[in-house]
């Protein structure tokens, strides 16, 4: 289990627990984290899961699929950028905090 925080683009903050192995999109849209849609399930096909790390918890470097998914996101890319749904839970991650982008 890793304890989560989305904080929303309105700035309010969700936290939830979130059972290992099941990635941040997922968990986010089971939690009605506003901002996070996950349109193609977790695929790496539409980028509507796009977040950035916020914490010191090292979620690796995206693979280059969503790299290129990043740099045509609605929000800009930006140092911590990474699909939430390549993002999975695990015990290093106790902790994270993560920041919806605005879109608009």
């Amino acid at each position: 289990m890793a304890e989560v925080t989305w904080i929303t683009a309105g700035g309010e903050r969700i936290t939830a627990e979130v059972g290992n192995g099941v990635n941040l999109m997922e968990a986010a849209v089971a939690n009605g984290v506003p901002g996070i849609v996950g349109e193609c399930g977790g695929g790496m096909m539409c980028a509507t899961c796009h977040v950035y790390v916020e914490s010191d918890h090292r979620t690796g470097e995206p693979g280059p699929i969503e790299a290129d998914l990043l740099d045509f996101a609605d929000a800009p890319r930006r140092d911590g950028s990474r699909l939430s749904c390549q993002i999975s839970a695990q015990p290093e991650l106790d902790g994270i905090t993560v920041e919806v982008p605005s879109t608009w």
